[in-house]
């Protein structure tokens, strides 16, 4: 469910989604993971490459390298109501893209780098991550498919490409490095008391991401997907009221896509698992004392959701009165989850997503007051 920010001194920013309102141009191993075989890349992976050498023209070609091998694979967006990007999923004419680019669209046109077009037929979406999967009936020749990497082996400060369609420039490239791992945003899906879930294991980048990348791909030196871009965190706006890039972007793991995609494919839904509890993201120390509590990491409950998979398993939330407003002690520290650290609620949160599904089983490690313990919890689905 939606993490309660409460403690954290925060600048006051928006959050704004890229695509949807950008006006078209004139002129899991779980149940939920299914068959992954669908996604045969078309585009070979590039060999290893460094940008750290002295010599200027070598990283150039890095680069150039990059774009000419994946940009086929790039698609451009444009519906009735606004303009985002894609990329090529599979050879059978799967295009992946953010939900929020396609909600609400009559028609959906998918524009190639080649200068061929179609319209696609939306056959699956996810509003927790904000993904939507577009079949397309195309040439063999179109359909240049992007190979995936693998989000748990990235590190900050990692060189990324980002390519898309901003403001309706289509193909266009912009190159930054991984700020920031395990981040996350509101979904699109909301929960029975009317708050958002959590999108988590998000990646924040500083390459520029700007209204109409939506959608599009976030590569590794090698040309592998890494990432969907998603949304940014702005204070800067267009006359129109579009934002604006100011370095700080946030695109979908790909370890999410890998899990979600082939069953959107297959069903054209996808089910996450649930736990039931709400947590604080950052408290102050001065929360901390008053919460009494033993460690300064870990995802204090502040709700256990009645009737809950935390609830069945006897997990507790905190019931007692501090001297914050809304803040109540007594409650369970999770520090581990199957023997892994939980430094944040968003570290529980990146583990779940990317590794588990509902009528799956985790081991919570939690701090009730002085007392240790590990608790098993069964899974259920996100209603």
């Amino acid at each position: 469910m939606k993490i309660r920010r409460i403690f954290l001194a925060v600048v006051v920013v928006a959050l704004a989604l890229l695509a949807c309102q950008t006006p078209a141009l004139v002129s899991q191993e779980s149940p939920q993971e299914g068959s992954q075989s669908v996604n045969v890349s078309t585009v070979p992976t590039l060999m290893p490459v460094n940008l750290e050498s002295s010599n200027p023209i070598a990283q150039q070609e890095v680069l150039v390298q990059l774009y000419q091998t994946v940009s086929p694979g790039t698609v451009a967006i444009i519906t009735d109501v606004g303009q985002g990007s894609g990329f090529v999923y599979d050879t059978n004419g799967h295009v992946v893209t953010n939900y929020h680019v396609i909600e609400g669209a009559q028609s959906v046109e998918v524009r190639f780098t080649s200068g061929y077009r179609v319209y696609g037929t939306v056959i699956g979406t996810d509003l927790d991550s904000d993904l939507a999967v577009i079949e397309v009936d195309a040439p063999a020749e179109e359909l240049h498919s992007l190979p995936l990497g693998d989000s748990a082996a990235l590190n900050v400060g990692q060189t990324v490409v980002a390519i898309g369609n901003p403001f309706g420039l289509e193909s266009t490239m912009t190159v930054g490095i991984i700020s920031a791992l395990g981040r996350t945003l509101d979904s699109a899906h909301t929960s029975p008391d009317g708050n958002f879930f959590t999108a988590g294991d998000i990646i924040q980048t500083d390459a520029a991401i700007n209204p109409g990348n939506s959608g599009g791909p976030l590569f590794n030196l090698n040309g592998e997907v890494i990432g969907i871009n998603r949304a940014i965190r702005t204070t800067n706006y267009t006359d129109t009221g579009e934002p604006v890039n100011s370095g700080i972007g946030f695109a979908i793991s790909i370890n999410i896509v890998k899990r979600v995609v082939p069953v959107l494919i297959k069903s054209g839904q996808y089910d996450y698992p649930y736990l039931g509890v709400s947590s604080i993201s950052t408290l102050s120390l001065d929360a901390i004392n008053e919460l009494g509590l033993k460690q300064y990491t870990g995802a204090y409950v502040t709700t256990v959701v009645p009737g809950g998979p935390a609830d069945k398993a006897g997990i507790k939330a905190g019931d007692k009165q501090t001297n914050f407003p809304n803040l109540f002690s007594g409650g369970d520290l999770i520090i581990a989850i199957d023997g892994r650290e939980v430094r944040t609620f968003d570290d529980l949160l990146a583990y779940l997503i990317t590794n588990k599904g509902p009528g799956d089983t985790v081991v919570l490690t939690i701090l009730r007051g002085d007392e240790k313990m590990d608790v098993s919890i069964k899974l259920d689905k996100r209603p």
